[in-house]
């Protein structure tokens, strides 16, 4: 198992380019399910998750095939299969959007419950009640969704949980919507890019989709869709953990590629934190300037603060003079990097769904464990800015959402290695 041994200090300088979006990619491979016509999907990271997506693809007897240098996915999914197995779809939580395509297309199919982080409670009974809607005969019995449907009608279908829209659950509900019988509008859609991103790429496929990027999606279906070519947007998850990286650093990043209006939230957050940030040329450079101040964060749906950005933030607060906030109403148990952040010498308190974070002057370095992908990103952060050697063990999560992100960092001037143990 490999593992990051990070010597901290180091102001991070130098200019990143950030990868396409793995939260964009994975539906949108998904979508390919929807027609038996090649597509090629451009600009996907060469991460663990896309591997195993692919891997799944290629086990429902899909063509699948990834240029992992240059980010370029081929599929054709002439004759795929309907069922998805435990033994991948537990890996990652994004696989359970395998389940509105497959239906769509085959008219039944089953799909195991999905596993990915431990992040909390995260149920998929948005994503049922909208295929019911449409029509879908759906039971979950011994951990598999059995999905089947003589055809999907359009209808209305609202998407708002206890904590608010659901992003995957949208996407479900978007493919499959796409080749139901009429017209079908999504209420309380989840706005994030990603969404707006994959009803780009079905427009593509011929879909008639209008309203992507807002709470009110009308998707009017049709009867096949064909293949297409897109290119994926950038990770603005992984454009946000390079801007805390500067400002927790106190060095100065320049970052490329990255849409700065899907940053806006993170934008504000460390601007009022003291982080100087322009916007130059279409690049974001971001400059610590080290007289950091305490903030209040409140994680939300987009255009809100992202809850995967909450981890860094928290790693940021640790170490910004008086006590700051962060409030989790996306995933409430978001917090298992907190105790870990301890071991470094963060003064931490958990209260309900809120971190209590006062600043300390250092962080000192020492052996901690990753639980999932954003904490591992956090710890990682803290980890380049505290004095000493931090050894952040089990990786792999970091591996599922940041492409080489060890290189990346090393590039900016990181004293971080990776070894197998």
């Amino acid at each position: 198992m490999e593992k990051l041994i990070i010597s901290g200090g180091t102001p991070l300088k130098g200019t990143v380019h950030i990868s396409g979006s793995k939260n964009s990619a994975l539906p949108i491979i998904a979508a390919t399910l929807l027609t038996a016509e090649p597509c090629v999907i451009r600009g996907v990271p060469n991460l663990s998750d896309i591997d195993t997506m692919v891997r799944i693809l290629k086990f429902l007897g899909v063509e699948a095939s990834f240029d992992a240098k240059h980010g370029i996915l081929h599929i054709c999914a002439e004759h795929p299969l309907g069922v998805a197995p435990y033994e991948w779809v537990r890996k990652m939580r994004a696989s359970v959007c395998l389940l509105g395509p497959l239906l769509a297309r085959l008219k039944k199919t089953k799909v195991s419950l999905p596993g990915g982080c431990v992040i909390g409670d995260r149920p998929i009974d948005l994503h049922i009640k909208g295929l019911r809607r449409l029509g879908a005969q759906i039971s979950v019995e011994n951990g598999y969704v059995y999905a089947q449907c003589k055809e999907l009608v359009g209808t209305d279908v609202f998407l708002c949980g206890r904590f608010g829209s659901t992003v995957l659950g949208t996407a479900n509900i978007l493919m499959a919507a796409s080749l139901a019988k009429g017209t079908t509008t999504i209420e309380s859609a989840a706005c994030e890019p990603e969404v707006e991103d994959l009803a780009n790429f079905l427009n593509k496929m011929g879909a008639k989709i209008k309203g992507a990027g807002s709470h009110i999606i009308e998707v009017e279906g049709v009867k096949q869709l064909h293949g297409a070519e897109h290119t994926v947007i950038s990770d603005r998850i992984e454009a946000g953990t390079f801007m805390v990286a500067a400002a927790i650093t106190g060095g100065d990043i320049e970052i490329k590629g990255a849409h700065a209006e899907h940053l806006c939230a993170m934008r504000d957050k460390l601007e009022e934190s003291g982080t100087e940030i322009q916007r130059t040329n279409g690049s974001i450079r971001v400059r610590g300037r080290g007289n950091l101040t305490s903030t209040d964060v409140i994680t939300m749906p987009y255009p809100g603060f992202p809850t995967d950005m909450q981890a860094q933030m928290s790693a940021l607060m640790t170490l910004t003079p008086g006590i700051s906030v962060i409030t989790e109403k996306v995933f409430p148990n978001r917090f298992m990097h907190l105790s870990e952040m301890a071991r470094l010498g963060a003064n931490v308190a958990l209260e309900g769904n809120s971190a209590i974070i006062k600043g300390v002057k250092h962080l000192s370095g020492a052996p901690v464990m990753a639980s999932d992908l954003r904490a591992s990103a956090g710890l990682v952060l803290a980890g380049l800015a505290a004095g000493g050697e931090t050894e952040v063990n089990r990786i792999y999560h970091v591996d599922r959402g940041y492409e080489r992100i060890d290189a990346k960092l090393r590039a900016l001037g990181a004293n971080i290695e990776r070894i197998d143990e």
